[in-house]
């Protein structure tokens, strides 16, 4: 998984123009990355329950295996609908995370996505998150920033963002959880 995802991130930064290698300092020291395995059981009454509920992944790629059962889906910018991702065999979806928008200075855009339960069959799937070391400052890439497009965030250090998420996502709280839209520049 490490190696695929350091394969697209060198597919990205080509993209944008720069060294094919320059995101690979971010991910020297104390990577973040992780594996998950997620099941999600069957439900009568889907429309009541979530697998996962709408959110954009704070990391840099989610490389995502899924079963044939499907449940995944994005929403689509143009309309806001909700649009089912079809499960393909053999093949893994790729979702671009807030610091990939943060690092192109918003020419790639993290996309919005949940996950729904199945009435009749159980469903599985293993996302691996790719994520940059715990000391890694998150900014836009200084060769993408210019008078024509000034940055549109501003830096934070990764490890301290990683932790203060995960240490209020499951908690109810007075003010939302924080987002990369908090760093964005008027």
């Amino acid at each position: 998984m490490e190696k695929l995802g350091f394969k697209l991130l060198e597919l990205i930064a080509l993209s944008l123009g720069v060294e094919a290698k320059r995101f690979e300092e971010f991910f020297i020291k104390n990577q973040t990355s992780f594996l998950r395995l997620n099941h999600y059981p069957p439900c009568p009454y889907p429309h009541l329950a979530l697998g996962v509920g709408p959110h954009k992944d704070s990391g840099v790629l989610t490389i995502l295996a899924q079963d044939e059962v499907g449940g995944l889906q994005v929403k689509r910018k143009t309309d806001q609908q909700w649009i089912l991702v079809k499960p393909t065999p053999d093949a893994y979806i790729i979702n671009v995370g807030d610091i990939i928008q943060i690092w192109s200075n918003d020419a790639y855009e993290s996309v919005e996505h949940r996950a729904m339960v199945n009435t009749e069959k159980g469903r599985f799937s293993i996302p691996f998150f790719f994520n940059p070391g715990h000391d890694s400052e998150v900014k836009p890439l200084e060769e993408l920033i210019n008078e024509q497009n000034p940055s549109k965030y501003r830096p934070y250090k990764w490890g301290k963002f990683l932790i203060h998420r995960k240490d209020s996502n499951s908690k109810k709280q007075d003010v939302e959880n924080l987002q990369i839209y908090h760093y964005k520049l008027p």
